[in-house]
């Protein structure tokens, strides 16, 4: 990944830069003090992202973006704020800003904020060069049926901010099972039969155990989701992901709590109750209708 750092802090960018090199999460092509000064480098360059700081002089963070976006630059923004209120965070949203790093710069929040978005920047490439495979071939035959669900599926999750979670590729492998196997009424079967025939495809020696093993992998994934989801409503709840996703494939008072505790910069480990049954059959029926559409 290539990251262009603008920030009128000195003392920031230096820390930036540093934690893109050593933790091996890209290269820094260009850093500026100041929005306006940024605008040719960045249209030049053409950086996969932009962290640009929210408060500068001459050009602040959402006027530079505006100015870069009008003149074609078609990369990703973070944004980086010491203040942030709802009406900057939606006004972000709206140009496209996705992530926020919080200053005081912490180094664990800025390398999971960053290898988040390299994950879902290259997520997206893959599922644009699968739209347009399939823009350019006929009938769907069972391999490009599958590469089809994959893609939705894999939209859907990356929404939610978990394709990077180790359960993402046991969630994929069962709606694909569905599909092939599934009712028109998109119902889906028990948990355990349901793990165990993901399990049975994986041709292990022990299904039973694989079956336990997939089970905890997805619960995990749905506890990230639920985490990620919260934390966007906390920000701002009117988030478009937060909004949809919350109230359709969680338990909302479970989304909510995780949402009281984060802004109350409570630290203790909560107990989340997971419907992984909810979450999946919600998954299905998206898929489902998708799929089914002309």
């Amino acid at each position: 990944m290539r990251y262009f750092i603008v920030d009128d802090d000195t003392a920031s960018r230096r820390m930036l830069a540093q934690i893109i090199t050593e933790s091996g999460l890209g290269e820094v092509i260009g850093e500026s003090e100041s929005g306006k000064k940024s605008l040719p480098f960045i249209l030049s360059t053409q950086p996969d992202f932009v962290l640009i700081d929210f408060l500068m002089p001459e050009l602040d963070g959402i006027e530079t973006i505006e100015q870069l976006q009008n003149e074609g630059y078609q990369g990703q923004f973070i944004m980086i704020s010491q203040v942030v209120n709802k009406e900057m965070v939606g006004e972000a949203y709206e140009i496209g800003v996705e992530f926020f790093i919080h200053k005081p710069i912490n180094r664990i929040e800025v390398s999971s904020i960053l290898k988040k978005t390299a994950e879902q920047f290259q997520l997206k490439n893959s599922l644009l060069q699968i739209r347009e495979s399939l823009a350019n071939i006929g009938p769907y035959t069972k391999p490009q049926m599958q590469r089809n669900v994959k893609e939705n599926v894999l939209s859907i999750l990356n929404d939610m901010g978990i394709v990077g979670e180790a359960g993402s590729n046991d969630i994929v492998s069962i709606i694909e099972f569905l599909m092939e196997n599934g009712n028109s009424n998109a119902q889906i079967p028990s948990l355990k039969e349901l793990y165990e025939a993901v399990a049975q495809k994986m041709a292990v020696d022990n299904v039973e155990k694989e079956s336990k093993a997939i089970e905890q992998r997805i619960r995990r994934t749905i506890i990230a989701a639920v985490n990620n989801l919260a934390s966007l409503g906390s920000i701002d709840f009117t988030n478009p992901e937060f909004e949809y996703y919350a109230p359709r494939y969680f338990d909302f008072q479970e989304i909510r709590s995780r949402m009281k505790q984060i802004e109350e910069n409570d630290d203790t480990p909560m107990k989340v109750k997971v419907n992984s049954r909810k979450f999946l059959q919600m998954l299905y029926r998206e898929v489902v209708d998708k799929y089914n559409q002309p």
